[in-house]
C-alpha cells in the first residue's frame, strides 16, 4: 500500500479525540524528522487569541504538536474559522451572525494543499463526528467527499463506541473513501481499555485497528501512514 501524503482525521463522534491523535500523527511525523502540517479548518469552542484556554484549545494542541508559537499568523494558517460557541460550525457561525460555504471551505483546503512541499505530508483534522454539519447544507462527509483524500478514523472507547466506529467505517466504505485505519482514543471514565475496544472492532472492520491513550504516541501498523 502507497503511503498517502494527504490524510483526513475524521471522527465516528464528537469530544472522542481526533485532536490527541492528530497531534500524536505530528510528533510522530517530526521526531522521524518528516516534514508535516496539520490543519483544522473549523474550529468550535474556541476562546479569543489572548485567552489563557487557548493554548489549551483544538488549534492550540495542534500548533504546539508542530512546534509553532501561538500568533495571529499561525492560529489563522491552521484554522481560519473559529467560533467561541461549542457548536456544530454552522450553528455557532449562526451565533455569531456568521456563515460558511462549503465552497469556501474546499477552496481554502485546496489553496493549502497547492502550496504544500512535495516532501510534505499535511493532515486536515476535521469537526465533530462524519454527519455533523459543517454548514447549512453540507456535512462532514461531504466535506471528505469532495476533497477525494483517505481518511483516518478517530473512535473513542465508551459504551457504544464499537457500533459506532463500525457505522462511521461502513459509511465510509460505502461512499468510496479509502481508510487508511481506526485509531481508538481512550475515553475518560470508559468501562473497557481502548485496547478491549480495538480488538472488538478489528473482528469487523477492514484496515489496521489500534489503541491510544491520551498523551501517548502514535500506534504502529498503519501501512498507508508509515
Amino acid at each position: 500500500m502507497t503511503r498517502t501524503s494527504t490524510l483526513f482525521v475524521v471522527g465516528a463522534g464528537t469530544e472522542i479525540g481526533k485532536t490527541y491523535v492528530t497531534a500524536a500523527l505530528v510528533r510522530r511525523f517530526r521526531t522521524e524528522g518528516r516534514r508535516v502540517r496539520a490543519l483544522k479548518p473549523l474550529a468550535s469552542g474556541v476562546p479569543p487569541l489572548d485567552h489563557p484556554d487557548f493554548a489549551q484549545s483544538d488549534t492550540g494542541r495542534l500548533l504546539a504538536a508542530q512546534g509553532l508559537a501561538i500568533t495571529p499568523n499561525t492560529v489563522a494558517a491552521c484554522s481560519p474559522w473559529r467560533f467561541a460557541a461549542p457548536l456544530a460550525p454552522d450553528l455557532a457561525a449562526s451565533r455569531e451572525g456568521r456563515s460558511l460555504a462549503l465552497a469556501d471551505l474546499l477552496g481554502w483546503c485546496r489553496d493549502r494543499l497547492a502550496e504544500a512541499r512535495a516532501d510534505e505530508t499535511v493532515l486536515i483534522e476535521g469537526v465533530g463526528g462524519l454527519m455533523s454539519p459543517v454548514t447549512e447544507t453540507a456535512t462532514g462527509l461531504d466535506w471528505l467527499k469532495a476533497q477525494n483524500l483517505p481518511a483516518l478514523l478517530v473512535s473513542g472507547s465508551y459504551l457504544g463506541a464499537i457500533s459506532h466506529a463500525l457505522t462511521a467505517a461502513e459509511t465510509l466504505r460505502a461512499h468510496g473513501v479509502p481508510l487508511a485505519g481506526i485509531v481508538v482514543s481512550a475515553s475518560e471514565g470508559a468501562p473497557t481499555s481502548p485496547e478491549t475496544v480495538a480488538g472488538q472492532i478489528a473482528r469487523y472492520a477492514d484496515g489496521p485497528v489500534r489503541p491510544l491513550h491520551r498523551g501517548g504516541d502514535f500506534p504502529d501498523g498503519f501501512p498507508a501512514i508509515g
